[in-house]
């Protein structure tokens, strides 16, 4: 199980480890033991996040969010198969309590006489120095 914060735990049944092969440096080892983790959390079907997570964690798991809902995390950091298994839950527990929090409102502001001005003045003191450098007329 995975307690993300107050509210929201992962219970082991949702989530599916498979193991396979890692890439990269480990000498004869590499070949025989399969270390690399690739964690499927089936996020759309679960029963403990609210909605308005799901659709956060969707937009920050990008191409990690498959098309039946699940986010697949493949870590493949250390030689270590149990803390490869260690990292992909604690990534997953990081994107879900950043998918948990609420994203700041903006509140559309109007920009300030004084500086409307300014601009304008800006933009009429580099459309002049932009005539003079025309053709000179004789």
């Amino acid at each position: 199980m995975i307690r993300v914060n107050n509210q929201i735990e992962i219970a082991d049944w949702e989530l599916t480890e498979s193991f396979t092969r890692s890439s990269g440096p480990g000498g004869q080892n590499v070949n025989k033991v399969s270390t690399a983790v690739e964690l499927r959390f089936e996020a759309a079907r679960s029963p403990n996040l609210p909605a308005q997570v799901k659709a956060r964690l969707k937009r920050l798991a990008g191409r990690r969010w498959t098309q039946d809902g699940a986010l697949v995390l493949f870590v493949q950091d250390t030689r270590s198969q149990a803390r490869n298994r260690e990292i992909a839950r604690e990534r997953l527990a990081e994107l879900i309590k950043r998918a948990c929090e609420k994203p700041k409102r903006r509140i559309a502001t109007k920009p300030t006489y004084g500086s409307v001005k300014r601009r304008l003045a800006g933009k009429k003191a580099r459309a002049e120095v932009k005539a003079l450098r025309g053709k000179v007329n004789e």
